[in-house]
Formats: C-alpha cells, structure tokens, sequence
C-alpha cells in the first residue's frame, strides 16, 4: 500500500513527539498528523489508516465538556467502514483495557510506552492495514443489463438470492443478475459468510449480532439462520483477526 496516514491524539506534547519518533523508526514513509484534544481532530476532518489514541485525553485531564478518548472512538465506528481506522489506545491506566473490547481497538498500549512492544504492535498493524488495502481492491464481475459491470467488494453489503437470480446490495443501490449464492459463496471466499439459505453478507458492514439476527453498519437487520450461526460467528471472529 502506499503511505500510511497515521494520527497521534494525546493532550501532551511530549508524548505524541515521543510516539511520532517511534513511528519514523519503523516506517519513514508515513504521514503522521498529530492533534491536542478529540475536538481537533474531528475539526480536521481527515480520514487516517492509523490512530494511535490516549483514552484520557480530555475528560481525563479533568477539562470540563471535553471529549475522552473512548468518547472519541465511539462517534470513530459511527462512520461507514472504509473510514475507520485503526485504533491503537495509549493509556497510563489498564483498567480501560475492557473498554477497548468494546469500541474494537487494535491494540492497547500503556504508558510509559515500550519502544519493543511499539515496534511488534506497530509492524502488526501495517500488516492488518496491508490486508485490508487488498481487500478493498478485490472486485466481482458480473453480466448485467447486457453488459459487463465490475464491482468493488467493499461496495456490496450483502447478497440475496431469489430464485435463480442474486441480487447484490450495495451502498448506492442494487444490482440483479443470474447466478447461484453457493457458487458466489465460494468465489468470494473469506470475507462474506453465509448466514442463511437466502443471504450472504459481508463481514466488513456486520456491526452486531445476536441468534436470529445480523446488524448492518446502515442499521438494516438480516435473519440468520440458526444453523448458521456458530458457523457465522467462528468465521466473523477469523475475519477481525486477520
């Protein structure tokens, strides 16, 4: 992939030096953008691959009506999935490490920050960033209204079968065509799970799950089948790992 856009959010301006020194160490291409409050870096309005992120940041530091950095990655997986990036918390405290669970960070690091455990955290997740860039670059085929049309993976939602046509729900709308979810299933390989006889989802837009129901990142609800389910779930968990 190319550089890496990286953000630091800390309120001290010796740590997020010290936390931009450590990133130039490992990869000299980056882009590093650094921010003093979770205020500022929404102002900014950049999308980043990368944030590194102090959990304490604002309401921690005790200044009144600021946004803490969990407050801060909450409002982050708001936002549609190719705009999320990476969260790897940066904490003087471990107790926050459930919380982390919770917003789905990457890692979790506390201070003050080990230069080796930087360096192993930081190389996993150039890897995880370089998955998910070839990811995002795959793309399907299909006939459609008479003509060849190619499509981003990142761009379907899910796929429903009905009959012997599929239907692929995208962000900006649905295409139809001939075909059959088992060999789709197939053809897509990891990223899309089979959670019924009739849909096909992409793991990327799940935002939650419980039995007998999927939630989409748009809000839209999916049966799941209860056969499919421990299936679902094993493969969804394989899927956040890589």
């Amino acid at each position: 992939m190319g550089k890496i856009r990286i953000a630091i959010c800390d309120d001290e301006q010796n740590i997020r030096s010290y936390l931009a020194a450590l990133i130039r160490r490992e990869d000299s291409s980056c882009r590093i953008s650094e921010y003093a409050s979770a205020e500022a870096y929404l102002a900014a309005g950049e999308d980043h691959d990368l944030l590194l992120l102090d959990i304490e940041l604002g309401g921690g530091a005790g200044i009144p009506g600021s946004m803490d950095g969990m407050a801060l990655a909450r409002r982050l997986r708001s936002l549609p999935p190719d705009r999320q990036p990476l969260i790897i918390f940066v904490t003087g405290y471990e107790s926050y490490v459930y919380q982390a669970f919770d917003v789905e960070a990457f890692q979790y690091l506390v201070k003050p920050v080990d230069e080796g455990r930087f360096a192993d955290v930081f190389r996993r997740a150039a890897e995880k960033l370089s998955v998910l860039e070839k990811q995002r670059r795959r793309t399907l085929l299909v006939q459609y209204a008479g003509a060849s049309r190619v499509i981003p993976l990142e761009n379907i939602r899910y796929v429903e079968s009905r009959g012997h046509k599929l239907l692929l729900h995208l962000k900006e709308g649905t295409v139809e065509y001939y075909g059959k979810i088992g060999e789709l299933e197939q053809e897509l390989g990891g990223q899309f799970a089979r959670i019924h006889k009739g849909y096909l989802v992409n793991l990327r837009h799940v935002e939650e799950y419980a039995r007998g129901q999927v939630t989409l990142t748009d809000g839209e609800k999916l049966v799941i089948s209860k056969y499919k389910y421990d299936a679902f779930v094993k493969q969804h968990l394989r899927f956040l790992r890589q």
